[in-house]
């Protein structure tokens, strides 16, 4: 890990436990870089990668400040990014429990629309469930069509780590479109989320693209609404 990736990790944490609270201002690049024993070149990479990952702002001439923060993890908030890379963003362990995987048969309408089998020499679909968690906590459930011609010769404890980092030795992922709905958990969901019928759960079905628009995945998922948030933060450009 880069020398500016651990002074960010460093800030994100002090943001994270309340050290530096929103709309506090930073300590200058100068002090930082002395206090880290580092340049302030390493100090500015830094404080400009946690302005792209949209904790901190800054205010021409002013310095930097500490955005509103929420300790609901939001999803999105650093771009297109599966579950392992955002625990580790957050500083987070992750932990993947693969609940099944195999062939999909037969196969739903709406999963062979989405993934628009009707255009494709190979119609095999295989349905990989997980559950997911941080730091032991369960977090998430996910249900997700694969087209099989991206996941062949795989193996359930494959799906152990990061989705995205597997099929990215296979396939070139460009983009995810995303619904989100609101509901209450059910009693089967409940269970496997540490949580109680009739909580408040957040379902999204996700459909991932390559570059030219073949869909590759379906995703629906459920996540703890207490853990979880969906949105963006919109930036103005001053440039």
């Amino acid at each position: 890990m880069a020398k500016f990736e651990d002074v960010a990790n460093a800030l994100s944490r002090r943001v994270r436990d309340g050290v530096y609270t929103t709309s506090q201002r930073l300590p200058s690049e100068y002090d930082l870089a002395k206090e880290f024993d580092v340049s302030r070149l390493t100090v500015r990479k830094a404080i400009d990668l946690l302005i792209r990952q949209q904790l901190l702002v800054k205010s021409p001439g002013k310095g930097t400040y500490v955005m509103t923060y929420s300790d609901k993890v939001e999803s999105g908030r650093l771009g297109l990014q599966g579950f392992t890379e955002a625990a580790k963003a957050y500083g987070k362990k992750s932990r993947t429990e693969v609940i099944s995987f195999g062939p999909l048969d037969p196969v739903p309408e709406e999963i062979s629309r989405v993934l628009a089998l009707d255009t494709r020499v190979n119609k095999e679909i295989d349905m990989l469930v997980r559950r997911r968690f941080w730091d032991e906590e369960p977090m998430t459930v996910e249900h997700v069509a694969i087209c099989h011609e991206y996941v062949a010769g795989l193996k359930p404890h494959d799906f152990e780590g990061s989705r995205f980092a597997l099929l990215e030795k296979r396939v070139a992922i460009a983009y995810s479109h995303q619904e989100v709905e609101a509901m209450l958990m059910d009693k089967k969901m409940a269970k496997l989320l540490h949580g109680k019928k009739g909580d408040p759960l957040l379902r999204v079905h996700s459909v991932t693209y390559t570059a030219d628009a073949k869909p590759i995945l379906f995703d629906t998922s459920y996540y703890r609404a207490d853990k979880y948030s969906f949105k963006s933060t919109l930036t103005r450009d001053t440039h």
